[in-house]
């Protein structure tokens, strides 16, 4: 019996009947069976799991008006979850929840907020294959691939279990005259983070757990084709000794972006995106730089920020083309959970038309079609978003395929005499790197290496027009913790005050009292 007074196969019957996704997913993101199992499931929980709910208060679901987003799996087509879409009271409930958590965990002991942090480490560990499962359920990756998602993610917990050095300030004694000077780190109150379709898990750990270590409180938007991966972490949190309001989710698209970002009580927001470029030298070495153009550009069926999708070849493409061409089509393309595949289906059939038309577009305005993956079937999932490795060449800064970003499996290949700026380039030529390292402005820099990830404990920026603030700014390293954090500047003096008798034996007291202690 559970708490509710009712048997756990009546639950699961009634829950099955008012969420489509229990009948699809057998391991549901909230893993009622083991609740219904170990007795956890109260009449509270009950009620707040039924279709017309949404996570957004306090770790508690509070209903909706309805609305809802249905997500597919990306091969079969079928149902898999559906996303109460947050309405506006909603989420100025959850900025509530967390402006009143907010004075009370900013003064909970930092050491008590890296022990959550250990925690959480623990428990994604406990439940890596849940989450790698339903990441390849909902947005397609292969299992190998979601575990790399979740395991990229874990490495930002681990940084904030370290949360006592990193937000160490800075001490000046005797600066002048007696005064001595410091700055201390003051988190910023409520943050929040919008997370995109690519990676899941990795991208919400990259944005909570420095937040909310640092002393903040957070507000998590999922992307609301893929939601229960940030779901599972956040129940995880939770269950690691989160405090209510400390992390609060609201579901929805572009309108509820708006609000996060036009929200005053909303002091800083994370989010991100990309178009990368490699720079292919006549001298660079064909083996490794052809293992390293398919590998960025294909793998994860190119849905990544750091995707590397165009390839500029100074001197021309032609002598690199057949063997690219071969390795791109060795790439198996299947459902994620095909141990053997290498790129399993784009997030959407939407998503799929849109990149089958800007392939369609190039190809009309001059491009060479070396490889067509657009027409790809898949047997048993014919109805899946399936796009195989695309390579267009002779592009051209002109064209719609080069100034919108594909998101999807396609390479494009430009031809250059000289080289200008891009982030990763393939040489033997020392000299050529050292040039390349100097001048390039991008600000992530690969050398022989495709995707120049950032290292949590690294600090990496962003730049130009895709920043903005008062400081450049990377979730990893020290730079993480000064953009969720600010600067409080103090200068003290104790001023010598001449004493009374009784003063001074007042003084005396408390310094024996103390010493006794």
């Amino acid at each position: 019996m559970t708490e509710a007074g009712i048997k756990p196969r009546q639950v699961l019957k009634t829950l099955k009947q008012s969420n489509l996704q229990l009948q699809s997913t057998p391991r549901h993101l909230y893993n009622l069976k083991a609740k219904i199992r170990q007795g956890k499931l109260s009449d509270k929980t009950f009620k707040s799991l039924r279709s017309n709910r949404s996570m957004s208060v306090e770790g508690n679901n509070s209903s909706s008006d309805g609305s809802l987003n249905l997500n597919y799996h990306l091969a079969t087509q079928e149902v898999v979850s559906q996303v109460p879409l947050t309405t506006y009271e909603e989420f100025k409930a959850a900025i509530v929840a967390a402006k009143q958590a907010f004075p009370s965990w900013k003064n909970t002991p930092i050491t008590t907020r890296q022990r959550i942090m250990f925690k959480l480490q623990d428990l994604i560990h406990r439940d890596i294959d849940k989450l790698a499962m339903n990441i390849t359920t909902e947005q397609g990756k292969t299992l190998k691939g979601a575990r790399g998602d979740v395991l990229h993610g874990l490495e930002m917990v681990e940084h904030a279990c370290g949360m006592a050095n990193l937000q160490m300030g800075e001490f000046v004694p005797n600066a002048c005259n007696g005064i001595d000077t410091y700055c201390i780190r003051d988190p910023l109150g409520v943050c929040a983070g919008i997370c995109p379709i690519n990676f899941p898990a990795m991208t919400p750990l990259w944005m909570f757990p420095i937040a909310i270590t640092c002393g903040n409180t957070f507000i998590l938007k999922p992307c609301e084709n893929n939601p229960g991966a940030s779901m599972i972490l956040v129940a995880l949190a939770m269950e690691a000794g989160l405090p209510d309001g400390v992390l609060n989710v609201v579901h929805g698209t572009h309108e509820i972006v708006n609000y996060i970002c036009d929200d005053e009580d909303i002091k800083a927001v994370s989010f991100n995106g990309g178009i990368n470029h490699v720079v292919v030298m006549p001298d660079a070495s064909m083996d490794a730089t052809l293992d390293a153009l398919v590998s960025a550009g294909f793998r994860a069926a190119g849905e990544r920020s750091m995707a590397l999708n165009t390839a500029i070849f100074v001197g021309g493409s032609m002598q690199w083309e057949d063997e690219l061409v071969q390795r791109a089509k060795a790439l198996r393309v299947n459902v994620g959970t095909d141990p053997d595949a290498y790129l399993g289906p784009v997030i959407s059939r939407e998503v799929k038309d849109r990149i089958c038309g800007l392939v369609q577009n190039a190809v009309e305005n001059g491009a060479r079609l070396l490889l067509d993956g657009r027409h790809i079937m898949v047997p048993g999932y014919e109805n899946g978003n399936f796009v195989g490795p695309t390579i267009l060449c002779d592009v051209t800064t002109n064209m719609e395929c080069y100034k919108e970003e594909i998101f999807g499996p396609v390479l494009l290949c430009m031809q250059v005499s000289i080289t200008y700026y891009i982030s990763s380039v393939f040489t033997d030529s020392g000299m050529v790197a050292r040039k390349f390292q100097h001048e390039v402005e991008a600000v992530l820099v690969g050398i022989n290496v495709p995707v120049p990830i950032p290292l949590p404990f690294s600090s990496n920026y962003e730049s130009k027009a895709s920043f903005a603030g008062n400081f450049n700014f990377c979730v990893a390293g020290r730079t993480g913790v000064q953009f969720c954090t600010q600067i409080k500047k103090v200068a003290k003096r104790w001023k010598v005050f001449r004493s009374t008798l009784a003063e001074a034996c007042i003084f005396s007291e408390a310094v024996c009292f103390r010493r006794e202690l």
